[in-house]
């Protein structure tokens, strides 16, 4: 048997963007370059790898096993190339995280920080995002692990919950009287701040006031995390927001958490990631996110994070 480790490289690289011209872009090569490899690595073997047809990518049985040996393969190459150059022993070049913003702002850079550490020579490709956005990247092969408010459902990935996180209901001390105890009425009443109408957090706010046959009809949609604590500093409004991600401003007395009668439920923050390629890295990558998830509920208000 003749294989090249081109073509194993190749089917690699395939599986991981789920896309023959991302994969051809990647290698610096062409589509029907990308073909010619999958097809001359399938008769080399005698079986089929890669289902066609229907316009989706999946890999067949024998491909999903074929995957986790050429990428023993192919780290071993590597790792066997830096021995004999004597340089350290390499990983993944890139890492493409996807993140929504609150964990952009709490324990990501924590995350980050540790994996440069422990791969000096790794770069960090970080997107921010909103859960939908990130979904879809990841599932298209634009990512190796996010983290959102969602799992990613499909075949070829893996889910767990990082960490919960609590969800108040704030307001600048100009709007709110941080005496009163307010009601699902009360808030319907005033202007409220919420992420789009698709998105995970939404869909939280709506069952809030829907459950007590309540209409929110002042209501300003903005799909960015720092714009919406910037508008109800401003006075322009109350939000439902984690209150670890404005810690600060709660501390300073610039934003108050509100007394209601009704709590808003807790947000899960989901990890999903490709399992098929890259599986060892990726899977420390999962493992050091949980633990840097758990350092910072750890460092945490009680009740404002926890680890489940």
């Amino acid at each position: 048997m003749q294989v090249r480790s081109v073509d194993l490289r190749t089917f690699v690289v395939l599986s991981r963007t789920r896309h023959f011209r991302r994969a051809a872009e990647e290698l610096a090569t062409s589509q029907p370059a990308i073909s010619a490899r999958i097809a001359a690595l399938e008769d080399e073997l005698g079986c089929r790898l890669i289902e066609r047809g229907d316009g989706a990518f999946r890999l067949t049985e024998a491909g999903e096993q074929a995957l986790v040996t050429f990428e023993t393969v192919l780290a071993e190459l590597d790792r066997l190339g830096a021995r004999l150059r004597q340089e350290p022993e390499p990983v993944a070049a890139t890492l493409r995280i996807g993140a929504i913003d609150t964990v952009a702002a709490t324990w990501l850079p924590g995350l980050i920080e540790t994996l440069h550490a422990r791969y000096p020579h790794l770069r960090v490709e970080l997107t921010v995002d909103g859960t939908k956005a990130l979904a879809l990247g990841l599932k298209k092969g634009f990512f190796d692990i996010i983290f959102a408010i969602q799992p990613v459902v499909d075949e070829g990935f893996r889910n767990f919950t990082a960490c919960v996180l609590q969800i108040v209901w704030v307001g600048s001390p100009r709007l709110i009287n941080p005496d009163r105890t307010y009601t699902p009425q009360d808030l319907a009443a005033m202007p409220i701040i919420s992420f789009p109408k698709d998105s995970p957090p939404f869909q939280m706010v709506a069952p809030y006031f829907h459950d007590e046959q309540v209409l929110a009809s002042k209501l300003t949609s903005c799909n960015s995390l720092y714009a919406i604590v910037s508008l109800i500093l401003d006075g322009f409004g109350v939000a439902a927001l984690p209150s670890v991600a404005i810690r600060r401003e709660l501390a300073n007395g610039r934003l108050v958490s509100m007394k209601v009668t009704k709590h808003f439920p807790s947000m899960p923050v989901v990890a999903s990631y490709q399992a098929l390629t890259h599986q060892q890295f990726i899977r420390a990558v999962a493992d050091e996110s949980r633990r840097a998830a758990a350092l910072f509920c750890a460092a945490a208000k009680p009740g404002t994070a926890w680890v489940e």
